[in-house]
């Protein structure tokens, strides 16, 4: 898969200048896991917490040159515990980004959405992905390809808010919503037509706010101009979009995948939803969408503390 250096540029520019937050690492036992942490304190985005057996951390840290006298580091018996320790200096305030490591994601986000000690809030906790594609002018989001498996509508509404409040952090001030199906019409057999239709009012009642939403789209007529002018679709999201919320996550992820496999697409990804902003990458995903992640999330919880500050 290959990723283009400067697919986010414009992102990492902006965490560089704000500077580095603490980010507790879970089990970055992996080369990708490892070098995107030592990369995002290189580029001062972060400074890594990095939770991990320290026999283990300090074997793959010599045969990678990395010299861990530099980090914070803590030891842990197995990724379990990494997993839950992480969160735990999340929870105490103590990291404002947490970062997923070499470590399942079901076993990593089971202490994130624990009841009692993980770190949720009353949103619906969702992953978005970041993906700069060649051929669309600007930053391409998909959601949710990762986490909420066959969300409901009431699911959905916060998987579209949470995508929002991201792009708003990301200086998109009325993102366009495209909400995906195979048709675009309203058919009471196909539930993602319903949903979309339903999104779309809820939008108009101020229940989804700060963004333009339409749907039901199929894809080409969401990413072309051409094809929904063909199909007579008059739509200000049509051939426009910033996000593509999709029905459902086997097709989320398949399209995030063809984009970066057959498109070349860089991609990078985030959760949002919890208490701070999580950086969550496929274990195959390379250094540099780890570090491009983590600068989302930099701008995020930057953007969190200025909230903060100002409430």
């Amino acid at each position: 898969m290959t990723h283009d250096d400067q697919a986010f540029d414009d992102i990492l520019q902006q965490a560089e200048q704000l500077g580095p937050l603490p980010m507790a690492v879970a089990h970055p036992c992996s080369r990708e896991a490892l070098m995107g942490a030592v990369e995002s304190a290189d580029h001062g985005i972060a400074r890594p917490i990095l939770i991990a057996p320290q026999v283990k951390l300090k074997k793959l840290a010599e045969e990678l040159g990395v010299d861990l006298t530099r980090f914070e580091t803590i030891d842990v018996p197995h990724s379990h515990a990494a997993a839950e320790q992480a969160v735990a200096l999340v929870r105490d305030g103590y990291a404002d980004i947490l970062m997923k490591g070499s470590l399942h994601t079901d076993e990593f986000m089971t202490e994130v959405t624990a009841r009692s000690s993980g770190i949720r809030t009353e949103r619906r906790i969702s992953h978005v992905f970041i993906m700069k594609v060649e051929s669309y002018p600007r930053y391409l989001f998909i959601t949710d390809a990762a986490i909420n498996i066959e969300p409901d509508l009431t699911a959905k509404r916060d998987i579209c808010q949470n995508a929002i409040d991201l792009c708003h952090a990301l200086g998109i001030a009325r993102p366009k919503v495209a909400i995906l199906s195979a048709v675009e019409t309203i058919n009471p057999e196909m539930r993602s037509t319903i949903d979309a239709a339903a999104l779309c009012k809820m939008a108009d009642r101020g229940q989804i706010t700060g963004a333009i939403l339409d749907g039901p789209l199929a894809f080409d007529n969401a990413i072309s101009r051409e094809a929904a002018a063909t199909k007579g679709i008059v739509s200000p999201v049509a051939g426009d979009p910033d996000i593509l919320l999709v029905p459902d996550l086997e097709s989320g992820n398949m399209l995030a995948k063809q984009l970066s496999y057959l498109a070349a697409a860089a991609s990078a990804g985030i959760v949002m939803g919890a208490r701070v902003p999580i950086v969550l990458t496929s274990r195959a995903d390379d250094s540099n969408g780890r570090l491009a992640s983590t600068a989302v999330a930099n701008l995020l919880a930057h953007g969190k503390q200025r909230r903060e500050s100002l409430a």
